[in-house]
This record gives structure tokens, C-alpha cells and sequence, in this order.
């Protein structure tokens, strides 16, 4: 089975947009370029991020995007219960026609820090069942069914006799390309993987090694089986790929070198076990204890102290610092031919989608293009672009696969720059 290759279409970028010297000032016309970017270089899609909660909102973003691509599909990700089932199925309806056919949902359920913010005031355990009886509600609704929706927490009334054969011609007359907008998302307590197991197209999960990601895969998916459904799974990643090992390592030292210690300590915070403190928590891993205590003590680790697995690293990244264990920043490091080694070790596992980002963001999105598309078989859907990038003497060419180069001009790499 071939692998789906995606990109990440949102705001920050820069360098090392963790820190706020690395960090650009962006607007809409930067997410023009970065979108066009994915779109031409042929990824699958983008991940849009909520922002949890005070970032662009995703549905704007895709609408206002789908003019600049033909082919990239928009994962939007979205929390239940911000809008009303109707109106999101009115919407989605839209977006799904004017793009024909892109759009995509990402299912994200929350935290008990973050949902009273938003107005949700429920337990762990309901928010599942609630977020299952929205996006139940809103497939209905999607798909033009008049009958309303009688739940414990949605509760939609069913269209007047008179006017719901009218209503449902109209709303099916209006889905044109796909039958229902495709839901991935994730849950990892028992709660979570139920509801993934009974609502979701695609499950994700953050990255692992390879065969505890798949083990992981496998509980979910015999969870699935439960229900007579079968799940496709996928992981989110960033990537550091180059023509070599020792660039690749380079590029991950120059981040080690950029990030400050505040940052590490803030994410390890954030990645402490209930009750655990900075100054108290013992890691089982010999590894990560000495990492640890080097922080503590007020330096970081070099680079290579967080690999945890073959081009599997735990370093900075802009979803955090993951020094206690894998999680958002988990980073693919090496030369292509080792990455495409380990994407390849990730799918015989059962991992088919790759949400990958690396900084900045147009930048490493030609440079995945360039040096790792060629290795891999895609299943995108449509026929990959072979490109290369405009900076040559800068990126040498990798023998005849290089069909055209990119149209956009991208910025320097701080490294090879400064050398």
C-alpha cells in the first residue's frame, strides 16, 4: 500500500518560529504562497490547524485558498460544538463544491485546559460522547437527511412535512463530489479510541517508534472491527531531510543551537506524569534522565542525544521540545534515502498518511519534494510532479528525476548559508 505525503498550512513560520527571533511576521499572502507551494509540488494536502481556538479558522482559510490550488486537499481541523451542525454542513457543502471534491475534517476533541475556555464545560469521557453525536448530527445533515437528530447533547427538530422533501433536494442536489466529508482525528484513552473506532475515516496519531505505533494502530483497528468499520491510520511528523546524514544532523544542531533552555524546561513542564515535578521527575530511560539533568543544570543536550530511534528525534520543534518522550515535535533526521527508509518501516506497520512539516515552511516543502518524493511510491491520487528547486547550485540535482523546477524562489537555509 502506498503512503499519503502531507505538508502544514498555517501560521507561525521562520526559521525557528518557537523562539521569537526565529519567528516571521506572516499574513495572507505568505499562506497564498505556502498553499500554491503544496499545491504544485503535489502533496496529498495540508493540515489547517485550529490554533487552538484563537487562530484563523479553518473553513475561512480553505475557502479563501481553494482559488490558488487545483489539486491539494484541506484538513481542516475543527472542535464539535463551536458551530451549530447545520450551518457547519452548509458550510462544508460550499467549500466541497467550490473545491471540488478537497475538503477533509480533522476531528479534534480537546482538553480539559482548553475546552471551558471555549464555553465547554464537560468531563473527560463526555466530551467524546458528545463530539460523536455532532459529527453523527452533521453527516446527516451533510447528506440532506430532513429527520432532525434526537441525542443527549445535539438535538436538532426535523424539517416540517411540507417543506422536507424540498429541503432534501435541495441539499442533495448541492453535494457534488464527495457523498460526506472524509473525518480523521485521534484519541488515545479508552474513551477516545472508542469514539475514534465508531466515527473516523482516518485515525492519526503523534509518531513513535515504528512498531509501537503499530501495535497502537492494531488496538485501534481491532476496536473498529468491533463496529464493522476499517480504519486507514496515520501520524504527524516534522522532517529534516538532506543529501546526506551529516547535513541533516548539521541542520538539527543549528535548531539545538537556536532554541533556549526556557523552551525546553516549558515543554517538559507541559509533558510531566500528574503530580511529577521538574526538579523530582526520574526518567526510566538512561538517555533521557541525563538529558534531563542537563537541562536542569541550564544546557542543553547536543542533537544527537535525542534520537530515540534510527532518524527518529526528539529535539525542538515548533509542537514542543520532547525531551521526557515522543509526542507533536517528533522529527524525521537524515539523508532521503534513511527517511524514506523509515517512512517506509512506518507504513509496513500501518501507517499510510504523513502530515510532516519542517521550518520554514516553503522552503523544506521543495526540499521533501525534491530529495524524497522519488524514493517513495504515493498515493496521492493524481500524477506527482517531479521538481526540483530553483536555488541548483545550492541543491544538486539527483539524477534524471528532476522534471522542472519550482516556480517559487524560497529562503536561504541558515546553515548552508552561514557556511
Amino acid at each position: 500500500m502506498a503512503v499519503k505525503l502531507l505538508w502544514y498550512l498555517t501560521e507561525p513560520d521562520g526559521p525557528v518560529p518557537w523562539e521569537n527571533d526565529g519567528r516571521w511576521t506572516t499574513g495572507f499572502d505568505h499562506l497564498q504562497q505556502l498553499a500554491t507551494s503544496i499545491d504544485k509540488l503535489g502533496y496529498y494536502g495540508a493540515l489547517l490547524a485550529t490554533g487552538g481556538g484563537f487562530g484563523n479558522d479553518v473553513n475561512t482559510v480553505a475557502a479563501a485558498l481553494a482559488a490558488q490550488t487545483k489539486r491539494m486537499r484541506f484538513v481542516a481541523a475543527l472542535y464539535p460544538g463551536l458551530i451549530a451542525p447545520a450551518k457547519l454542513a452548509q458550510i462544508a457543502r460550499t467549500i466541497d463544491r467550490f473545491t471540488e471534491g478537497r475538503l477533509i475534517y480533522n476531528v479534534v476533541n480537546g482538553s480539559d485546559a482548553m475546552l471551558p475556555s471555549m464555553g465547554f464545560h464537560i468531563t473527560h469521557d463526555e466530551r467524546y460522547d458528545f463530539s460523536f453525536e455532532y459529527w453523527d448530527a452533521f453527516r446527516k445533515l451533510y447528506s440532506g437527511s430532513p429527520d432532525g437528530y434526537e441525542g443527549e447533547y445535539i438535538k436538532i427538530a426535523p424539517y416540517p412535512p411540507a417543506l422536507a422533501g424540498m429541503v432534501k433536494r435541495q441539499q442533495s442536489s448541492a453535494i457534488q463530489y464527495q457523498p460526506n466529508i472524509p473525518l480523521w482525528g485521534a484519541g488515545t484513552s479508552a474513551p477516545g479510541v472508542a469514539h475514534s473506532a465508531k466515527l473516523l475515516d482516518v485515525y492519526l496519531s503523534f509518531a513513535d517508534k515504528p512498531h509501537l505505533l503499530g501495535e497502537k494502530f492494531k488496538r485501534v483497528g481491532a476496536e473498529a472491527a468491533k463496529h464493522g468499520r476499517k480504519l486507514t491510520f496515520g501520524t504527524r511528523l516534522q522532517i529534516i531531510v538532506r543529501e546526506t546524514e551529516e547535513e541533516a544532523w548539521e541542520y538539527a544542531q543549528y535548531l539545538v543551537d537556536r532554541t533556549s533552555v526556557q523552551y525546553a524546561k516549558d515543554s517538559i513542564l507541559r509533558q510531566l506524569p500528574p503530580g511529577e515535578t521538574f526538579e523530582g521527575y526520574r526518567s526510566p530511560d538512561p538517555q533521557v534522565q541525563k538529558n534531563l539533568e542537563s537541562i536542569r543544570a541550564g544546557k542543553l543536550p547536543k542533537a544527537r542525544d535525542y534520537e530515540i530511534y534510527p532518524n527518529i528525534w526528539t529535539g525542538p520543534a515548533l509542537h514542543g521540545f520532547n525531551v521526557l518522550g515522543p509526542l507533536a515535535g517528533t522529527t524525521l533526521v537524515g539523508s532521503a534515502e534513511n527517511v524514506a527508509a523509515r517512512i517506509r518501516e512506518f507504513e509496513a506497520n500501518g501507517t499510510h498518511a504523513f502530515i510532516l512539516s519542517g521550518w520554514p515552511l516553503i522552503e523544506e516543502a521543495h526540499r521533501v519534494a525534491d530529495l524524497l518524493f522519488p524514493l517513495l511510491d504515493l498515493d496521492h491520487g493524481f500524477e506527482v510532479p517531479q521538481l526540483s528547486s530553483v536555488r541548483r547550485s545550492r541543491y544538486p540535482l539527483r539524477g534524471e528525476r528532476h522534471a522542472q523546477a519550482a516556480e517559487e524562489s524560497i529562503t536561504p537555509d541558515p546553515v548552508t548559508q552561514a557556511a
